[in-house]
């Protein structure tokens, strides 16, 4: 079966529809701010041989990740209504904080396809209220370790695994419920899937999925044909630091675009850092996968057909391909911005992309006793040779939504003494960066805080000729504190964070 244009736009939708209904239902159960608010989770669906159907728009970081989460789940057979959990960052999943579902669809007494889950858990215990500590050098310090398990079996929570998840965190209540909205976002896909099946037909259906794999990779060739000229193109950008030494860790790229794929070469990177900015394998090819998206035309549907056109080399040990037990709390976070940047900058060589955004999600991590709180701060995006970044705005591997003040007061003992634009900080041009943010945290009692946060040192870079934004800063009190920092807040002290702009575009 072949489905013509139509068909596969209707069916391209439906399986769209059911991924991005996971994803509302998640939202509007879940405990946390973290999800419930920030909408900082993902959801997609996948076949039966571990390829993605259609996948919601949500958190790039998580997205292009989650077949990794699948293929680790197959290897353990599972059976129809069979759901695993997991976090491990060396079986699938990216970092400890985002725990995962995956979920077996039963049609006719077999496994059929995937309902994949993935959010961001505000503690998994470790060192550090949140679970990402900035100087952490090992993942065990980091959080409790989730290899591919089964979370139910036959429709029923194994208790034994719930009761060792929870002993282990510092929120169990609230972990409990974002675990059973996850759980339930999963289940509605899989009924939707099923339900699409009785009006469809299996047979329609199954045939529907393979004809959308195959035109999303040849349009996706046909699109890197047009908008990207053929050849080599090398750049190097770097972070500032690992969190242990203040030295910077360089990441290098060289892109070799033919017939329409592409094939990124990182062999010349540094090797696995001391800290915690290593990327596992998965959190790259994220990155790799969103630059692609962003270059390529918008009504592709983003499924596993887009992920055939690339192919990624990055031998293991490096910092972009780390091995057991390297840290990687700041790798999904931090190394995975740095890696879109500078896959754009080679891309840059080949194609229009814009000056460089702000290039870190300006994590902020603060708990104390029976709470904890986690989100990222938006700042300037990179202008363009059509018009000027948009400020205040998450950019790269991140699109989490705003905390409201309303919400972040009343359910934290803490204050948001002032949240703004921080004007003049996107790079100058013909075309100018947008403007990072400013935001006050006032603490109103004992309480331990975390920042994962880069360009502090390095500015964004503006293009052809643009300004550079100014990088961001971060102060307690009024002092520098740096990008990587684990402070302690006394009632009345002030954390202060300034986000990065954009660069600019075009000179003046």
């Amino acid at each position: 079966m072949t489905l013509d244009a139509i068909g596969l736009e209707v069916m391209a939708h439906a399986f769209a529809g059911i991924a991005e209904e996971m994803g509302a239902l998640l939202v509007a159960s879940s405990f946390s701010p973290n999800i419930k608010e920030r909408r900082d989770s993902s959801s997609a669906i996948f076949d039966a041989n571990g390829e993605m159907i259609a996948q919601a728009a949500h958190i790039p970081v998580h997205l292009g990740a989650m077949p990794e989460a699948v293929a680790a789940v197959m290897q353990l057979d599972p059976v129809p209504h069979d759901t695993f959990i997991l976090n491990d960052p060396y079986t699938g999943g990216t970092h400890l904080p985002d725990i995962t579902m995956v979920h077996a669809v039963e049609l006719e007494g077999e496994v059929a396809g995937y309902t994949v889950v993935r959010a961001h858990h505000s503690d998994v215990g470790g060192m550090r209220p949140g679970s990402m500590p900035p100087h952490s050098t090992e993942i065990f310090q980091d959080g409790l370790i989730i290899p591919p398990i089964r979370w139910t079996a036959a429709g029923k929570i194994q208790q034994d695994v719930e009761r060792l998840l929870l002993a282990n965190v510092r929120t169990p209540v609230m972990r409990r419920g974002d675990l059973a909205a996850q759980l339930a976002a999963c289940e509605r896909g899989a009924l939707r899937y099923r339900e699409l099946v009785e009006r469809k037909g299996r047979e329609y259906v199954e045939g529907a999925v393979s004809d959308l794999l195959d035109y999303a990779e040849r349009r996706t060739i046909a699109s890197v044909k047009e908008r990207v000229k053929e050849g080599r193109f090398s750049a190097h950008d770097r972070m500032e630091s690992d969190g242990i030494e203040q030295t910077d860790v360089n990441i290098r790229v060289t892109v070799e675009v033919a017939d329409g794929r592409m094939k990124f070469d990182f062999s010349e990177s540094d090797p696995v850092a001391r800290g915690n900015i290593n990327c596992p394998l998965s959190v790259t090819r994220s990155a790799l996968l969103f630059v692609l998206r962003c270059i390529v035309d918008q009504d592709i549907p983003t499924n596993g057909g887009v992920h055939r056109v690339v192919h990624v080399v990055a031998p293991k040990g490096l910092v972009v391909n780390a091995g057991w037990p390297a840290a990687v709390a700041a790798g999904n976070v931090e190394t995975s911005q740095r890696i879109t940047d500078v896959v754009t900058l080679a891309l840059g060589q080949a194609t229009d992309v814009p000056a460089q955004g702000q290039g870190t999600m300006n994590n902020i991590v603060i708990g104390a006793e029976g709470w904890t709180y986690y989100e990222t701060l938006g700042g300037g995006q990179g202008a363009t040779s059509k018009g000027d970044g948009p400020s205040g705005v998450h950019v790269g591997m991140s699109n989490t939504r705003n905390t409201p003040v309303e919400v972040f007061e009343l359910e934290h003992p803490m204050r948001l003494r002032s949240y703004s634009l921080r004007d003049g900080s996107g790079g100058n041009g013909r075309h100018s960066g947008g403007d990072g943010v400013i935001r006050e945290y006032q603490a109103l009692e004992p309480m331990e805080a975390s920042l994962l946060c880069e360009r502090r040192v390095h500015a964004p870079a503006g293009a052809e000729g643009g300004g550079d934004g100014k990088p961001g800063f971060n102060t307690v009190n009024g002092k520098p504190i740096g990008g990587r920092a684990a402070v302690h807040l006394e009632p009345g002290d002030v954390l202060r964070v300034e986000t990065p702009g954009g660069g600019g575009w075009g000179k003046a």
